[in-house]
């Protein structure tokens, strides 16, 4: 795709930005972004126990700086850039995090703690953020579609084994910092070519293991601060960013893209609202595949009773959730399991709490259990027709157990919970924040912050939202 005539689209994506303020957002997107900063303050304090929080912890202390914001876990305030990047880790750890599709990334974990940061270290008011986080979100997922190919039916960044959540994650994050820092049009213009040298993110580690994915998201958050402080200090960046000879499009998908899924109703159509909400805290490509388990379960069935399963997904799934199957099989960890479609199924049949299964199915003393383990070898990953038709505008699971008694049970689920056919209620996102912020804070902070987002868009500021975040403790990692 060559340039075009008229604004590039980076110049257009920046009238956009300044020209959405919260006085001209749709209700269902302000209603939309609160339920999002709730869900992401939760996911946040549900990670902090983790050795990788503690370790992006540990190397924002060992950084320094300026006291602007609060990074989930740690007392004092840190740099914003810095605040942005634990919390982007921490929210998109656990694989909790929000998706859109069918570009098939994860838009709230890079742009939320971005625009928190920002707003905070920027004294915002909370209308300033809400209306940040929209435009954020906005040009994250449109970023990110407009590298979808339609064909396929597949992203174009997954194909090349490129994380879109956070390559446009960043530049989402860079266009929320840059209006709650002030910038005009041409500065998050500026802002989002500076962010696109930052943009990063390959995912390798979905099929053989390693815990750097859940860095992706941070440093997507701390390169949209970034990128949008520099633009403060005076540098500025290519307004065809996007779509120029060397642009961002052509670096990374040698520029097959399409400009029309970035521009078509821009600031009239907004894309927010779409974006699915995770009942369960596994990559989404295995949900339908608890939900399908789950059902069974519902029906009587007990893993002793499996002979063996078959779980139907659409193809491109099938290299994250089932190869290589002898890993799939016999996941390490508990972050493993995320990852696995045995597992997923597993989980589902052995039971669960909280929304069906919660962070409490996915520890790695699970994933090791030996009846679990035995009972994922009887599970295999295959691709189904009738999933990829559908594919990825649902991550659709069809799952066939042959019992030892000689029967057969099948379990379709062709839709997935948390998005707009099958809507995870307020309650419903309300009980997944509490149980996520339930041990690290006590009721008294988990009101208090339930609160203050429910009346975000009177607040002159975040810090009342922020401050009962900092000085979570959790014995043997570093506070």
């Amino acid at each position: 795709m060559s340039e075009h005539a008229g604004p590039a689209l980076a110049e257009q994506l920046g009238e956009f930005a300044i020209t959405s303020t919260f006085a001209r957002l749709p209700a269902e997107v302000v209603d939309s972004v609160r339920k999002r900063i709730l869900d992401v303050l939760g996911i946040c304090v549900a990670a902090t126990p983790l050795d990788t929080s503690a370790a992006a912890r540990g190397w924002v202390l060992d950084q320094g700086g300026r006291s602007q914001a609060h990074a989930v876990g740690i007392a004092a305030k840190v740099p914003a850039s810095l605040a942005a990047f634990v919390n982007g880790v921490l929210a998109h750890s656990l694989d909790y995090d929000d998706t859109h599709l069918p570009s098939v990334l994860h838009p709230s974990a890079s742009v939320v703690p971005a625009a928190l940061a920002a707003g905070q270290a920027a004294g915002a008011d909370g209308r300033a953020v809400i209306a940040a986080i929209a435009v954020g979100l906005e040009v994250c997922v449109r970023t990110g579609m407009a590298g979808y190919d339609p064909v396929t039916r597949n992203s174009r960044f997954f194909d090349h084994g490129q994380h879109a959540t956070s390559i446009c994650g960043a530049l989402g994050a860079a266009t929320s910092a840059g209006l709650l820092l002030g910038l005009d049009a041409p500065g998050i213009t500026s802002a989002l070519g500076v962010a696109a040298s930052m943009a990063a993110g390959v995912i390798e580690a979905n099929r053989t293991g390693g815990t750097v994915k859940r860095m992706h998201c941070g440093w997507a958050a701390h390169a949209g601060v970034s990128a949008a402080q520099l633009v403060t200090h005076g540098f500025t960046g290519p307004p065809t960013v996007l779509e120029g000879r060397f642009g961002f499009y052509q670096a990374w998908l040698h520029g097959r893209y399409d400009p029309l899924a970035i521009t078509d109703g821009l600031g009239e159509h907004w894309l927010v609202p779409d974006i699915f909400f995770k009942p369960y805290p596994a990559n989404h490509f295995t949900h339908a595949a608890i939900d399908a388990a789950i059902e069974l379960r519902g029906r009587g069935l007990r893993p002793a009773d499996v002979k063996s399963a078959t779980l139907g997904v659409a193809a491109p799934t099938v290299h994250t959730i089932g190869e290589p199957i002898e890993i799939k099989r016999a996941p390490t960890t508990g972050y493993m399991a995320q990852f696995s479609g045995p597992y997923a199924v597993t989980a589902g049949l052995f039971g669960g709490a909280g929304l069906g299964v919660g962070l409490a199915d996915f520890t790695d003393e699970l994933a090791r259990d030996p009846a679990r383990r035995e009972f994922m070898r009887r599970v295999d990953v295959v691709a189904d027709a009738r999933c990829g038709e559908i594919f990825p505008h649902q991550f659709p699971a069809v799952l066939t157990v042959r019992t030892r008694s000689g029967g057969e049970l099948v379990a379709e689920v062709m839709t997935n919970r948390g998005g707009p056919d099958r809507p995870l209620s307020y309650d419903e996102l309300a009980t997944k924040f509490r149980d996520n912020a339930a041990g690290p804070l006590d009721d008294a902070a988990i009101a208090r912050i339930e609160q203050s987002v429910a009346q975000l868009d009177g607040a002159s500021d975040v810090d009342d939202l922020l401050e009962p975040l900092g000085p979570l403790a959790h014995p043997g990692h570093r506070p």
